[in-house]
């Protein structure tokens, strides 16, 4: 046989025999935190997800924060769901960010819309108040639905201060598994110590926290090392988590689903950047360790 035959035959052979490898190896093992069906752009950017929902009020009588709103799953064959709390901005309630908890609790969370113990409350006390929040949901609320939160699979986010705050609140607490400021309003532009997967959601048009002296410098301040990712939302005001926002409910759910619930299938809508005539910029620490 010719030398040059038999190099083309051995190159032949070594292709199938890596193409059989390929095919019997499963292109993704599920994760044990994965709920509901394989996520689509379509899923992702519908009014809801999968999982019909419930809410309940929870009193201002409560220690730490100033009650608020807790939606959930109504789904109890899933086994434990991560837990979200969000936190509105300065001099606002819950009831401007509320569209939110049904969105996220329908794609497999439970999330606490807080009130503030004060509406004038700042980005320090705002941080305080969401992780006591968690603490409630998680330790002392009566709720039944606590019984099916995992408390290792906890997260924070709010708007403007209560961005700020949410920054705070994962300073302080390193075990979160992930943060979304969005607007995110705070004096302190220094964020180096946070270990926490993050994701910073800006508008650009923002001229109350504008993105050049507050998100971006949160995002940049952020090392390396830690898990990031920084969305600009094109020609928005401050005001844009106060409407349904698809882009910023897609990004939010697939961040929550890739670090709370390490569901790898929501790697697909942050790595590579996504795209679209809403987003004014995206950066990222891709790939995802």
């Amino acid at each position: 046989m010719h030398p040059r035959n038999a190099i083309a035959r051995l190159a032949v052979a070594a292709a199938l025999a890596c193409a059989t490898l390929t095919l019997a190896q499963p292109a993704h093992a599920a994760g044990p935190y994965e709920r509901g069906p394989d996520p689509t752009d379509a899923l992702l950017e519908a009014s809801r997800g999968p999982f019909s929902t419930s809410e309940e009020r929870v009193s201002s009588l409560v220690r730490g924060f100033g009650g608020g709103r807790v939606y959930y799953p109504d789904d109890t064959s899933q086994g434990t769901f991560g837990a979200i709390a969000i936190s509105p901005g300065y001099t606002a309630s819950w009831s401007t960010l509320d569209w939110l908890g049904p969105r996220l609790a329908s794609h497999g969370f439970v999330v606490i819309g807080i009130e503030t113990n004060t509406r004038y409350d700042q980005p320090s006390s705002r941080g305080r108040q969401l992780l006591a929040a968690l603490d409630w949901l998680v330790e002392d609320s009566s709720l039944a639905v606590r019984r099916r939160i995992d408390p290792s699979r906890l997260a924070v986010a709010g708007h403007s201060m209560g961005g700020g705050g949410s920054l705070e609140a994962a300073d302080d607490r390193p075990s979160l598994q992930a943060a979304i400021p969005i607007a995110p309003w705070n004096l302190t532009k220094n964020w180096s110590g946070v270990r926490v997967p993050t994701m910073i959601i800006g508008g650009e048009s923002d001229s109350i926290a504008p993105v050049a002296t507050h998100a971006e410098r949160f995002y940049e301040s952020i090392p390396a090392s830690s898990e990031k990712a920084y969305l600009e939302l094109n020609n928005a005001s401050h005001f844009f988590p106060q409407i349904t926002n698809t882009t910023m409910a897609k990004s939010m759910v697939a961040w929550l689903k890739r670090w709370v619930d390490d569901d790898l299938r929501y790697d697909q809508f942050l790595c590579p950047a996504p795209q679209g005539l809403a987003i004014e910029e995206y950066r990222d620490t891709c790939p995802h360790s």
